[in-house]
């Protein structure tokens, strides 16, 4: 099958969370057989911070990010695509393209992937005049890479023919225990960009507990926070590449992961970090949502803190043993049941039948 997948960026990590699902998901795709084809705006400065070279599993296509560029690549994707996929956030021209997207002819399969639905379906909630309360039904099908039973009616509410979670996951060839880094050397580590959604949680799961345990040290990596007031014992060491991620999880004796507000409320909402952590061998804590014993155990495979309190529990009770104890199953868990592969397979099996059904429309 030709997939044609307009996306924020598969070669650059740069203010771009969702990078990492891309690759795992759609190097997963295309070793199913299936034909990638990755549209990209030159937005954002990101092609300035590649991290990745073009991959020979999928095509690059990065557009001007101007009405021109979005409709030109649209074209040309239209004509040759069995599947054109339109992912959220994409960061320029996203209403434009959604809409332009759900009114392609049906003899294209047109899938939204929302990579953040329970900030999409906020936004929708609360705008009774959002372009997606129109262009959803139009859509052959909804993929989320999260949500659980909450999003999935949420989308169905609002129209949609379907909904299909398709979770974040590990790519064992790209996340592996790797040797540390003294940059990175702490008690506790966190890798998150920062956002408005974010940084209230961030404050009280992190920094608050950096503030009330002097004696330990953190690591504070990811962009936007070098204006932000933290204590000494916290280190902040900016934009971190993807090409350290695992230098940079396995650095310390723990690290920690704090969902955004809108997934914490819906659940079911593991972002990527959970899984490159784990695939690094770290020992994951992380804030307290629905659905997280769906991939990891509380207290066996994983830490789970309701408050900063309880974080700050965790580290003085944690030692390197246990620590590495709670890792090893953590990581046998996610490589039995959660990575890309098992992923890529839900996607196979859902769309399988779609090349029969386009001809067939023809």
């Amino acid at each position: 099958m030709k997939i044609c997948f307009f996306g924020s960026s598969l070669v650059s990590s740069y203010w771009n969370g969702a990078a990492t699902y891309y690759r795992g998901m759609l190097k997963q795709i295309a070793a199913l057989g299936h034909d990638i084809t990755f549209f990209e705006p030159d937005a954002f400065e990101r092609q300035a911070h590649r991290d990745i070279a073009d991959p020979d599993w999928a095509k690059v296509v990065v557009y001007p990010a101007t009405t021109d560029g979005w409709r030109g690549s649209l074209d040309a994707a239209a004509r040759s695509a069995d599947m054109l996929i339109k992912a959220s956030g994409v960061g320029v021209f996203d209403q434009e393209l959604e809409i332009a997207v759900a009114a392609l002819p049906s003899r294209t399969m047109r899938i939204y992937w929302d990579v953040d639905a329970p900030a999409t379906l906020e936004a929708m909630a609360n705008d009774p005049g959002h372009h997606l309360r129109r262009a959803i039904p139009s859509y052959d099908m909804v993929l989320t890479y999260g949500g659980g039973d909450g999003v999935v009616t949420a989308y169905r509410a609002m129209g949609a023919r379907d909904c299909v979670p398709i979770y974040n996951a590990l790519d064992p060839e790209t996340h592996f225990p790797s040797p540390s880094k003294p940059d990175f050397a702490c008690d506790l580590s966190l890798l998150a960009n920062r956002l408005p959604d974010r940084e209230q949680r961030v404050e009280h799961f992190f920094l608050d507990v950096a503030r009330e345990l002097p004696g330990k040290t953190f690591v504070l990596g990811g962009s936007g926070w070098e204006t932000k007031d933290t204590p000494g014992n916290l280190r902040k060491v900016g934009h971190v590449g993807t090409s350290e991620h695992n230098a940079f999880f396995g650095s310390g004796l723990a690290t920690l992961n704090v969902n955004r507000d809108s997934m914490a409320r819906y659940g079911f909402s593991p972002p990527t970090r959970v899984f490159e952590a784990i695939g690094a061998g770290a020992c994951l804590i992380t804030d307290k949502w629905d659905g997280i014993d769906h991939f990891l155990e509380p207290d066996r495979e994983v830490l789970v803190a309701a408050s900063g309190a309880e974080i700050a529990g965790h580290l003085d009770t944690l030692d390197p043993d246990r620590a590495a104890a709670i890792a090893g199953r953590a990581r046998a868990r996610i490589l039995g049941h959660h990575t890309y592969r098992h992923r890529a397979r839900q996607f196979n099996d859902l769309f399988v039948g779609s090349s029969s059904r386009i001809e067939a429309a023809e």
